[in-house]
């Protein structure tokens, strides 16, 4: 930390962070500083794909929150876990790749008035990035693959046709096969959820198994992908691990140009003291939903009430900063079955764990391969939906809680969410002290609506089991059991045994900022800018206008892939 003054500086070296790392030291001019508040990416558990399960709940790699009991959930909290270590969530997250749907960046572009924002303008940067098993086509990128992105500058152009047109982010099929999954995804096929041999088409409806970010049998972070080995054999790149953002250094912005404030710089806490870097150039924030809201408001940028109930000074007044939070609630229900082996029996004997090693140890395979969620489904909640509403995680395995023992009878798990809740939660600072969680409330199941959709996913899984596909198998609903039937009785339930599926979003929402129809709850432009600060962006899921019908982790790669272009083009020539 002797050399504190940079071009850029990105603070949270996780999914977004790693890619502007990179795209933005690209330019030798250009001095980068990224700023990871967790320690480097070298704990084994983080590579092997069933590794999650020891990195999850681990303060070596997770950040360790929980949230608020939640009156949906009739009381519980949960356990909210954050990446904490260089590829942030995508080095303990469920490996997933998944776009959405066409229509959730549609309805963005809409929201926010800014036609960069649609799907067929946003496929582009998908793909640019993407190393794609099937190789590259007209909706999948691969290495050597493409042609440069829409509207870059020729110097943006130049610099990065290097890694011509795609190939760090790494896509392949899963490395295993269940005899229980295969009769789900036919019991659903029966249930009218036709099979799909690809979720990211921009229609993600049917079932099939879904494809993970991960390398010949190994998780594939954004650490890997992003910043080994080119970012650090670059003299403009700097990396600070083990560094926590205390908050943004802001002055009165002297330029003008509408914003009162201008972002030069953050104050970083070593271990030992607070250094302050300063950035000639701008400030990213890219340290997720939960902690990019927390650093703005202890800056001093947020809703003024909270802001004063703590003592700090309130630099610029945005309701919007830690409002507007959206998450994907799985509710898991369990099916006894018999005839067929499952992870929980094959997993219960010292033999069984030795056979699962070996076949990873020598093939990369089996069930140390395994994303958390092998088999996925979309469809409807019921046929007046317009669009699928509901995603399945189906997983071969049963356990009471996540971190609990597996149960010790054969069992597979379905989990189903509401891919567009309407339930809206917060996340705010405790206190004035960085060091201090914030409060982390989802507000599940808040609406009529949500509790609606849950009864509904439980009728619809039901469905799906009682298809003679699985027949063979026995199927006996052990939780949350045949005996629950109506509305109130199923979201009750629902209230008892779902879980977060860790999609947090919208905590620093885009919107128009601008003019007659300006949203005063948006807290960036459809550029990312923050509202009334010169040189901040913020470059995360928070700045989604509403969840993306998916997982999050690859909107969140596409979303700083157009960040990346636009910095270069305010900032480069």
């Amino acid at each position: 930390m002797n050399d504190t003054t940079f071009d850029y500086i990105i603070v949270g070296a996780g999914t977004a962070g790693c890619l502007l790392a990179n795209r933005l030291s690209a330019n030798a001019s250009k001095r980068v500083l990224l700023i990871e508040a967790g320690r480097k990416d070298d704990y084994h558990w983080i590579h092997i794909p069933v590794g999650y399960l020891y990195c999850i709940g681990n303060p070596r790699t997770d950040w360790l929150y929980h949230t608020e009991p939640e009156a949906g959930l009739n009381g519980r909290s949960l356990r909210y876990p954050r990446g904490k270590t260089l590829g942030g969530c995508s080095s303990i997250n469920g490996m997933i790749y998944m776009r959405g749907q066409a229509r959730d960046y549609d309805g963005w572009a809409q929201a926010v008035g800014d036609a960069a924002w649609n799907w067929d303008n946003c496929l582009p940067y998908f793909k640019f990035h993407e190393d794609h098993h099937l190789g590259g086509n007209a909706l999948h990128g691969a290495q050597g693959a493409g042609s440069p992105l829409p509207g870059a500058t020729p110097l943006y152009s130049k610099l990065l046709k290097h890694h011509k047109a795609g190939g760090e982010w790494r896509v392949e099929k899963q490395r295993l096969r269940w005899d229980v999954l295969d009769a789900f995804a036919q019991a659903a096929a029966q249930a009218g959820i036709a099979a799909t041999p690809d979720f990211n088409r921009g229609t993600n409806e049917g079932v099939g198994y879904f494809e993970v970010n991960q390398k010949n049998g190994w998780r594939w972070n954004t650490a890997k992908a992003f910043l080994r080995p080119m970012c650090y054999a670059r003299p403009n790149f700097e990396l600070w691990n083990s560094a926590q953002v205390a908050k943004l250094v802001l002055e009165d912005n002297t330029e003008g140009g509408g914003r009162a404030l201008r972002c030069t710089g953050v104050q970083v806490w070593d271990g030992s003291e607070l250094v302050t870097a300063t950035a000639r150039s701008e400030v990213l924030l890219c340290a997720g939903a939960v902690s990019s809201p927390q650093i703005l408001q202890l800056s001093g940028l947020g809703p003024q009430a909270l802001l004063q109930q703590y003592g700090i000074p309130v630099r610029q007044d945005l309701p919007g900063v830690g409002a507007n939070l959206q998450d994907h609630l799985q509710i898991r229900a369990v099916f006894k079955v018999t005839g067929t082996p499952t992870l929980n029996t094959q997993a219960s004997s010292l033999w069984g764990k030795a056979k699962i090693g070996l076949e990873y140890a020598f093939k990369r395979s089996g069930p140390m391969s395994m994303a958390p969620s092998q088999l996925g489904a979309f469809t409807r909640s019921d046929p007046a939906q317009p669009w699928p509403n509901l995603e399945y995680h189906v997983q071969p395995l049963s356990l009471d809680a996540f971190g609990e023992p597996l149960h010790g009878f054969n069992a597979f798990t379905a989990s189903v969410c509401n891919l567009n809740p309407t339930s809206r939660g917060t996340v705010n600072i405790q206190s004035p002290d960085f060091a201090k969680a914030p409060a982390i409330a989802p507000n599940y199941l808040s609406t009529e609506e949500d509790r609606k959709i849950a009864a509904d996913s439980l009728r619809t899984t039901r469905a799906i089991v009682a298809q003679p596909a699985l027949q063979k198998f026995q199927p006996q609903e052990y939780k949350p059991g045949t005996q629950f039937q109506s509305d109130d009785e199923l979201a009750r339930l629902a209230g008892d045994i779902a879980t977060t599926i860790f999609h947090p979003v919208g905590t620093t929402a885009m919107g128009r900022t601008e003019g007659p129809d300006a949203d005063p709850m948006a807290v960036v432009d459809s550029r990312l800018r923050v509202r009334g600060v010169a040189g901040l962006r913020v470059v995360d899921a928070g700045i989604m206008p509403r969840i993306t019908s998916g997982n999050t982790n690859s909107p969140t790669l596409m979303i700083a892939e157009k960040a990346a272009q636009w910095i270069a083009a305010d900032t480069w020539e």
